[in-house]
């Protein structure tokens, strides 16, 4: 099962109903059981798979979040029914790393727990997200559709947005210019209302990439990408199942809807800050520490990956929630 399945099934929708909007082909591409890139047994991460993320860079990366997350803990009193609970879980690489604390992965389609008292952790969640795209044309904003033509998927414009899009789209980018393509991520903004009220008191950690409203006007043709076999590919409707779909994460309108739902901004800031902070204690002892030289060589190699590559290109949103 793959691109055969989800391409017909969604060949099957747009010959019924017309066009579909991009939101739709990227949650059925993602997500449909049994055949979704995110809901097949085949693994997508790692060598061997279609890209990394911080996640399997480990011993290293766990480590140094397992010394963020008690710094957290402490700053709470170290209540004794201290929880995490990481979004997206995905192969549980973090769970070793984390199992001094009551852990519970949750994926996309699953329930929070209630009440936490502790922290939820998202690292590459938002990015996943299925999101709806649109175009600047003729002073509005018009939604982006997927149709069907000699085989392949293809976009078009369709009717103007509205809805929640609408009011997103006027609020935070009211002044786009012509031609612009912009992705509005509503189930962002969701989770993080969702998590507001899962979350008695505690924090939220968001691990992503992305771009602040100052800094949309680099993005003004879109973000979002595909990848497969570590390559990326701006033709994000080829063979739907197969390959990996993101779109930048907009880190303004996700503060503005966390802040209107309860949460404080403790911090924004690049992995790498956020990683010298966890480390600042021993500096990085623990993190590096090995039984043997070629295991201390490989942890060295991961913490410059952490610092060097990814470290400034993903950055750290931590909300924070009083009881």
């Amino acid at each position: 099962m793959g691109s055969d399945t989800i391409a017909s099934l969604l060949r099957g929708e747009i010959a019924r109903d017309g066009p579909i909007p991009f939101e739709r082909f990227m949650e059925a591409a993602l997500y449909t059981p049994g055949s979704g890139y995110y809901r097949r047994e085949r693994d997508p991460f790692g060598k061997h798979g279609d890209f990394f993320t911080a996640e399997q860079i480990q011993p290293v990366f766990g480590l140094l979040v397992a010394q963020a997350l008690r710094d957290l803990r402490k700053s709470m009193g170290d209540p004794a029914a201290f929880r995490v609970v990481e979004l997206g879980a995905g192969r549980r690489e973090m769970a070793e790393q984390l199992s001094e604390f009551d852990y519970t992965g949750v994926e996309i389609g699953g329930g929070l727990p209630s009440s936490i008292t502790g922290v939820a952790f998202a690292n590459e969640f938002f990015d996943a997200l299925p999101v709806h795209a649109a175009v600047r044309r003729g002073g509005a904003f018009r939604q982006m559709v997927v149709g069907a033509e000699d085989g392949r998927f293809v976009f078009a414009e369709g009717k103007p947005v509205e809805g929640d899009v609408d009011v997103y789209l006027r609020r935070y980018h009211a002044h786009a210019p012509e031609g612009s393509i912009v992705e509005v991520n509503l189930r962002a903004l969701d989770w993080i209302r969702r998590l507001a009220s899962a979350v008695h008191r505690g924090y939220v950690i968001v691990v992503d990439y992305g771009y602040t409203a100052r800094e949309w006007i680099r993005h003004q043709q879109g973000t979002l990408m595909g990848y497969s076999r570590h390559r990326a590919s701006a033709d994000v409707l080829a063979a739907p199942g197969d390959r990996d779909i993101t779109a930048h994460v907009a880190w303004t309108p996700l503060e503005e809807a966390a802040v209107a739902a309860g949460w404080t901004l403790e911090r924004f800031e690049t992995l790498a800050a956020f990683l010298l902070r966890a480390a600042e204690a021993d500096r990085f002892e623990s993190a590096l520490a090995a039984a043997d030289e070629r295991e201390a060589m490989r942890r060295r190699l991961q913490l410059k990956t952490l610092l060097f590559g990814m470290g400034e290109t993903f950055r750290v949103m931590l909300l924070r929630k009083d009881a």
